[in-house]
């Protein structure tokens, strides 16, 4: 592969779910300051992407981040909890998303009024169907991806191509204006929709003269989702009304076609939603799997249940359990900051691995460093804001790096345990 195909590999995995899902609650929280949070967020992206780009150069391999763990760290418990927090990301990101289409799906088929009972359905429907599908064959799966990605970026250019010149500045200036400690929070929020750089990267093996081709294709790539999104959100903010965008913060996107395309583009925006959150869902279910198997193989000792877990089909039924318990018991925002706060954790954890690997892998131990340091303030502040206003939120967070430990020490083979 070309620098192109990389660059388009980027940008359609980005693009997609992440802004569906996640637009409207970021300018609720983060208000004017929504476009510097969608700025900085992509700055870390891209500091993060550099990283993983260089760790991929050098291991280009299948396991992804879960191979660059095993060869950074010595402590294979180590190496596993990290992997596990990584697998978590999997998790919390398939719920959040699930949850948005179902927002989409249950405004489009019963209405303004439709209630949580009928978006949480739609979720854990969808979430079930593409488990199964997941679990039939690898084919399936990347029949059912070629169909479903087609036409989401068309959608998103036609609404910008619509929206930005009906734009109305009154709108724009009458976003709230929130302190810092608000506005660093939601860059949590906005990494969200960048989660998807990684596959970049992951495309190492098959791309041509990489140690060139994907440093310039991340640029391109997220530079460019960077000025979509801020695009995006002047055609929202530009285009609703404060009191809409309250009502239909879960919907933002779909909300913000009806001035500029009338019902058709309510329609149509929120059917490019259904395809690009159920893409999302589908290649996360995907990757999942692949790489639960993957860690489960790491070592052959032991707890079988651990294994189970990570490694059987039941086992993968069993955490799509635990997808659809957490979109059931929290709200679309709460499971936005646990999402955004595991990405964090876990790209810092790339960070950490460049850093143990830098005298062969090379790059700039400037940027490793203040990449870390930019995802680290990020983090305390959001688990700070999430301390004073969401504390079930953290809970959530708190109870799925507990199981991650546990896990990580239960797959410890017996020998190494007792020692």
């Amino acid at each position: 592969m070309g620098f192109l195909s990389v660059a388009a590999i980027g940008v359609g995995s980005m693009v997609g779910a992440g802004i569906f899902a996640l637009l409207g609650q970021a300018a609720m929280t983060a208000g004017n300051g929504v476009y510097a949070s969608f700025l900085a967020a992509g700055l870390i992206a891209l500091l993060s992407g550099l990283s993983y780009v260089r760790l991929a150069v050098r291991h280009p391999v299948n396991g992804g981040i879960v191979e660059y763990l095993f060869q950074a760290f010595s402590s294979k418990l180590v190496a596993r909890g990290l992997s596990l927090v990584y697998l978590l990301t999997l998790v919390v990101t398939v719920s959040i998303v699930a949850k948005a289409f179902g927002k989409y799906g249950a405004r489009l088929l019963m209405g303004d009024d439709a209630g949580n009972w009928a978006s949480n359905l739609l979720a854990a429907l969808i979430v079930v169907a593409l488990s199964i599908l997941n679990l039939i064959s690898d084919k399936a799966v990347g029949r059912a991806e070629v169909a479903l990605v087609g036409v989401k970026l068309g959608i998103l250019v036609l609404l910008m191509a619509a929206g930005l010149p009906s734009i109305d500045p009154a709108m724009l200036a009458q976003g709230k204006s929130v302190d810092m400690m608000t506005l660093i929070s939601s860059v949590a929020l906005t990494f969200f929709a960048y989660a998807g750089f990684g596959m970049m990267a992951n495309a190492a093996a098959n791309v041509d003269d990489p140690a060139r081709t994907l440093p310039r294709a991340i640029l391109a790539a997220i530079g460019l989702v960077i000025l979509l999104y801020i695009g995006l959100a002047l055609v929202v903010l530009g285009n609703l009304p404060a009191d809409k965008l309250a009502r239909y913060a879960d919907t933002a996107v779909a909300e913000a076609a009806k001035p500029v395309l009338g019902r058709f583009g309510f329609i149509a925006v929120s059917i490019g939603a259904l395809i690009a959150t159920a893409s999302a869902i589908n290649a996360t279910l995907y990757s999942l799997l692949n790489l639960g198997k993957a860690l489960a193989a790491k070592d052959s000792g032991g707890l079988a249940i651990a294994r189970w877990l990570l490694g059987d089909r039941s086992g993968f039924l069993a955490l799509t359990a635990l997808i659809i318990f957490i979109l059931y018991v929290f709200d679309l925002n709460a499971i936005a900051n646990v999402a955004g706060g595991a990405f964090l954790l876990a790209y810092l954890a790339v960070f950490a691995a460049h850093w143990r690997l830098f005298p062969t892998v090379g790059g700039s131990r400037f940027l490793i460093l203040l990449g870390a340091a930019m995802m680290v303030v990020v983090l305390i502040v959001v688990f700070s804001q999430l301390w004073q206003q969401q504390p079930s939120a953290l809970g959530l967070f708190a109870a799925l790096l507990a199981s991650c430990a546990t896990l990580a020490w239960a797959m410890e083979p017996r020998g190494a345990r007792a020692a």
